[in-house]
């Protein structure tokens, strides 16, 4: 199968790119210069993803388009907006989709995705998924919680924190749940998506078999780095909800008013995804042992 790949030079999109190839598929990658990818099968096509005409004729002769596209925190200086890079991105891929003839399309969402979410994040996802579901293609979307796996963010960036700080900051209480899933398998969902009828039409929330909260999961990385107890200070949620809208300006500051909110909603779900697609997801410590053990993966 050809498959047309947007948003695929990042984290998920390494793992995508790897179990396409690993199927057969050829891979058509969108990219904002070459070069950025050197993998057997992997083809290269520059453009921008919010303007189809830059791409439109990569898409002759392509079975699928699947859309990674995305961010989780804003640069609007930079022009890195949620409703540019969710809802006119996905839009766009969809008419270009399409005009080329191009019936089948993935789409990658979040799980909390929802019209009424307290997140501009989630809402912005919803638009996304809603611009899938009236397209009229034989669509799949899939709402991972978070995403671990060799080179992430969230988990590296807390394990660099127990790693080096005397103590790990938590907003707020610490008690909301988290579902970590392996970028492995969500890999794996989308390459099986495409040979799989059923799961067109079917919006998918992906969770691993682990829900565990903020301060279970510094706890469970400590253990995995051979760390002892790990010491804590928990940060009012008024203070940071005072302080984040004035510092979220500046990169160096790790959260944003939008990321405090959703911190505040659990990101679990019931993992009815593996009736579908029968394997079992990777654990949580099992998955992160093998890079924050590993240096060279993280």
């Amino acid at each position: 199968m050809r498959v047309f790949l947007a948003g695929g030079t990042g984290f998920v999109g390494s793992h995508l790119r790897c179990a396409l190839r690993e199927e057969g598929h050829e891979v058509r990658l969108l990219t904002h210069r070459r070069t950025v990818c050197r993998e057997p099968d992997i083809h290269e096509v520059e453009g921008d993803v919010t303007l189809p005409e830059t791409y439109a004729g990569a898409l002759a002769g392509c079975d699928a388009v699947i859309n990674l596209v995305g961010i989780i925190r804003e640069f609007p200086a930079r022009g890195i907006l949620f409703d540019r890079l969710h809802g006119e991105a996905t839009r766009c891929l969809v008419m270009a989709a399409r005009k080329a003839g191009v019936r089948r399309f993935l789409q990658m969402s979040a799980l909390g995705t929802r019209p009424n979410a307290v997140s501009r994040y989630h809402r912005s996802k919803y638009r996304a998924e809603e611009e899938v579901r009236s397209s009229g293609l034989d669509w799949t979307i899939f709402r991972p919680s978070v995403i671990f796996g060799p080179k992430d963010d969230f988990i590296n960036r807390l394990a660099g924190f127990v790693r080096k700080l005397p103590v790990v900051p938590v907003i707020g209480s610490g008690s909301g749940r988290i579902q970590p899933i392996d970028g492995g398998d969500v890999a794996r969902c989308f390459t099986m998506s495409l040979a799989m009828p059923e799961t067109m039409g079917a919006t998918y929330e992906l969770c691993g078999p682990d829900p565990v909260t903020f301060l279970e999961l510094i706890t469970l990385i400590a253990r995995v780095l051979g760390k002892g107890h790990v010491r804590t200070v928990k940060i009012p949620l008024p203070l940071m909800e005072a302080v984040t809208p004035f510092l979220e300006r500046f990169s160096f500051f790790p959260v944003t008013s939008d990321q405090i909110r959703m911190l505040q909603e659990d990101s679990v779900c019931d993992g009815a995804w593996r009736h579908t697609f029968r394997f079992d997801p990777v654990g949580l410590e099992e998955g992160i042992r093998v890079y924050l053990g590993n240096p060279a993966h993280t």
